[in-house]
This record gives C-alpha cells, sequence and structure tokens, in this order.
C-alpha cells in the first residue's frame, strides 16, 4: 500500500466551486424578505390600526418569501451550489411552512379587531372579505398555497407518479405567483407606491423566469447536447452500473461524489428525470457510471435498458466532495447503493495516487449485494486504504465484520480515526441519522461530517 509522509502535500480532487457562501445566500433571502417592510416605512401614509399593519407586514413578507422560493427551488448552482440540495431542500421546505403561516395569518388578523363585538361580527367581516369581487384572485391563491405546500410536504406519501406531481407542482406555483401579484397591486394599500409596485413586478417576473428556465430552457440546452447509453451491466444483487456518454464528447465537468438528475430514454421536456450520484471518476474520461438499484419503481426495468437509448441529464449537483477540503485522511462509511458516490471518490483518489490514509466502512444485509469487491481489493495496492465490509446477514464461513453500522460497530471499525479527518456518509435515511448521531458521539466535529440527502422530513 502506499504509504504517506507528514510532509506530503494534502490532496484536492478539486474542481469550479459554484454557489454563494451560506451566509450570503441568508443575508440575500433575509434581505428580499424585508425590502418591502423597508419600503412601506419610506411612504408618508397614516398609520392603521396594530392588527392591519400586522396583517399587512406580514403578508408582504411571507409573498417575497414565496417568490424568493422559485430562484432557491430552481438547481441554480450559481446560487445555492455551496450549499447543497439537501440543506436547499430543507430550507425550501421550513420557509414555505413560514410563508404558509404568514398568509394564512393574513386575512384572519383583519377580522381580530371585530372580535370586541362579538365572534359573529368578525366571522361576518372575513365572509364579506372572502365574498369581495376585488378580493377574489387573493382567496384564490390563498386557498391555493393551502393546498400546494402541504401536498408538497407530503408527497411521498401521494398515490400517482412523481411526474404528474411534479408538473401539477409547477403549474401551482405559477398560478400562486401570478394570483398573488395581482392581488397585491390591485388591492395592497401600500403597493400603490411606484417603487414597492416595481419591486413586486420585477420579484414576480424573476420567479416566472426561473420556473421557465426549469421547464423550457433547461430542456431545450439538453436537446442541443444529448448523451446516449454506451452500456448496461449488473454489479451486484439487484444492482446495474449504466454507462452514457457524450453526443458531442465534451463530457461533463463535475467533482467525484457529485450527482446529476439523469432522464434515460424520454424527451428532455418529460420531466422523467430523478437524481442519481455519478460513480465514475473524473479523470477516467467523459464518459459517466453510475450504480442503480432496482427499487419497485421506475428503475425496476433498469437492468433492461439497451445501449443507444438517448440520456438527457442536469447537473452536475451537490456537496458530497472533497472540492475546498484539504484531505490527509478520510473516513468513507457507505450502507448499501449509498455506496454509488463512494465509489466514484474511491476511484478519483486510485487515479490521483492519493498518498494519505482511507478507511472504508461498508454495510450491507447480504454478500451478494456487496457492490464492486473485486476493485476494492484492487484499490488496496494503489491506495493506503483499509476496508471493512460488515454484513448483517452474512453466509456461512463468512469472515468479515457481522452487524449494523451502530455506534459500536464503528468504534471497531475505527478505532483510531484522527480528528482531523473528514467523514463521507451515503446510505439509507434511517443508517445515516444513525451514522452522523454515533460519529458526534465519538467526538468528530459535526463540520467534518459529509453527507447528502434525496429524501428530507
Amino acid at each position: 500500500m502506499t504509504q504517506g509522509s507528514a510532509d506530503t502535500p494534502t490532496t484536492r480532487l478539486d474542481g469550479p466551486i459554484f454557489g454563494l457562501h451560506p451566509i450570503a445566500l441568508i443575508a440575500c433571502y433575509l434581505g428580499l424578505a424585508l425590502t418591502p417592510l423597508a419600503l412601506s416605512a419610506l411612504q408618508p401614509l397614516p398609520a392603521a390600526n396594530f392588527w392591519r399593519e400586522l396583517s399587512s407586514g406580514l403578508v408582504m413578507v411571507g409573498f417575497a418569501m414565496l417568490l424568493g422560493q422559485f430562484l432557491l427551488s430552481g438547481r441554480f448552482r450559481q446560487i445555492s451550489g455551496r450549499v447543497g440540495i439537501d440543506l436547499t431542500m430543507r430550507f425550501h421546505q421550513l420557509a414555505a411552512l413560514t410563508v404558509l403561516a404568514f398568509i394564512v395569518a393574513h386575512p384572519l388578523l383583519f377580522a381580530v379587531p371585530r372580535l370586541e363585538a362579538g365572534p359573529g361580527a368578525a366571522l361576518a367581516s372575513l365572509q364579506r372579505m372572502f365574498s369581495s369581487t376585488g378580493s377574489r384572485s387573493g382567496v384564490i391563491a390563498w386557498w391555493l398555497l393551502i393546498l400546494l405546500v402541504p401536498l408538497a410536504v407530503w408527497r411521498d406519501r401521494l398515490p400517482g407518479p412523481y411526474e404528474l406531481w411534479r408538473l401539477s407542482h409547477g403549474v401551482g406555483a405559477a398560478l400562486l405567483a401570478g394570483l398573488s401579484a395581482h392581488h397585491t397591486l390591485s388591492v395592497g394599500t401600500y403597493s400603490a407606491d411606484t417603487w414597492l409596485a416595481a419591486f413586486w413586478v420585477l420579484l414576480t417576473g424573476l420567479a416566472l423566469a426561473s420556473l421557465a428556465h426549469v421547464y423550457l430552457l433547461k430542456p431545450l440546452l439538453q436537446r442541443r447536447s444529448p448523451w446516449r447509453v454506451a452500456g448496461n451491466r449488473s454489479v451486484a444483487d439487484r444492482m446495474w452500473e449504466v454507462t452514457i456518454e457524450p453526443g458531442d464528447g465534451r463530457g461533463l465537468d463535475f467533482a467525484a461524489g457529485q450527482f446529476v438528475w439523469l432522464n434515460l430514454g424520454h424527451s428532455p421536456f418529460s420531466l422523467t428525470e430523478h437524481p442519481f450520484s455519478i460513480s465514475s471518476a473524473p479523470a477516467a474520461g467523459p464518459r459517466l457510471a453510475f450504480t442503480i438499484k432496482q427499487s419497485g419503481d421506475f428503475t425496476d426495468r433498469i437492468g433492461e435498458v439497451p445501449p443507444g437509448t438517448p440520456a438527457y441529464l442536469d447537473g452536475p449537483h451537490g456537496t458530497f466532495t472533497l472540492q475546498g477540503r484539504a484531505a490527509r485522511e478520510l473516513v468513507l462509511i457507505a450502507g448499501g447503493v449509498g455506496f454509488a458516490p463512494v465509489i466514484g471518490i474511491l476511484r478519483q483518489l486510485a487515479l490521483e495516487r492519493h498518498p494519505h490514509p482511507v478507511h472504508l466502512v461498508y454495510g450491507n444485509r447480504v454478500e451478494t449485494q456487496i457492490l464492486y469487491r473485486d476493485e476494492i481489493e484492487a484499490m488496496e495496492n494503489k491506495l493506503d486504504l483499509s476496508v471493512d465490509l460488515v454484513l448483517s446477514q452474512p453466509p456461512p464461513g463468512w469472515t468479515g465484520k457481522v452487524g449494523e453500522l451502530t455506534q459500536d460497530m464503528l468504534r471497531r471499525c475505527l478505532p483510531s480515526a484522527a480528528p482531523e479527518a473528514h467523514y463521507f456518509v451515503c446510505g439509507p435515511v434511517a443508517m445515516m441519522d444513525s451514522v452522523e448521531a454515533s460519529l458526534i458521539a465519538m467526538g468528530v466535529a459535526p463540520g467534518r461530517i459529509v453527507s447528502e440527502r434525496f429524501k428530507y422530513d
């Protein structure tokens, strides 16, 4: 195995790092949300009662946050690429719930002063507000938001294909933005001001343009740069490696560990795309490999995808990489098909002859699920690599470790892991939660744990 001395320079698997710094991204979002309040405060209007002012303030902040959501969820690497898709989508969900609370409260707060005359007076006030012709666009937008947010939060539990939900979410979001803008500009007291009205028009235009970018411009660009399936082979039990090659030969500029949204055999406008980690190394050439598990959804027929099938991709995305991280010792912890981005990192390390220690902990249920076992063993001759294969249901004669990736197991596999190591964790959600908690309990700083999720609670 290759050994690195203390004087050996650190290794960086660098590619271009896109996106705003997390602090800058939060500052921009907060600034966007608070701008309507600042523009309203500059207007020489007499103050209304407290509840009316609170209602107006909340709905303006909520509407600005709503329009900002379009930019956050549009896969713009220049905006959120440094933060990562997992944190971006978690924030997207939390912000959506905040928007829902602010906008739902808007008409209710207007009716609070009527409570002095009794609940009946407050309800009558709400009824007049919701039945007013001038408020019709706002009322429709109000109900539409109440429908869209829960459907997005619980989309994994909904019947029907993901593509149908995505289409309905996009169309619903466009209607919501347009109706809300119409209501704000037509009845908003403060929005009659030229500067605030211009702010709403500009922000609504940017939001709708981001939707057009995702649903129209990106597919058009993908159509100009098509890929095709070059190979498809079985690599483990119910696991397949699909390799694609660029039609123009230019390939993709990515970092080991990143992922793309991949569309196999459909029109780029079809919305039939899913996130898959790239399991090949950037240094291996323009072809890209994806390790895909048959899991009962559209992937159930993944092994039948023939060479020559057209492919389109959107990416690269993700921060599950060594970009910007000075790496001496690395610990890679994977479970099941979560090994896909990890093998990409290992392949790149092997090609670059990474001189520092690398420790792999790889868990599966049974032996036939182990991916790229021969290749892993061959890498031990190219890298300072130690490997722990862990099975929860081992066959007779198994000489590796037995059990789950619990804290006790991790202590057995990593008795002397250096505190300056970076820990990369990928696998099923429950496994990732458990491993991350175990590593922190073992004294690993949270900032040294790198993970990326495609499902969010």
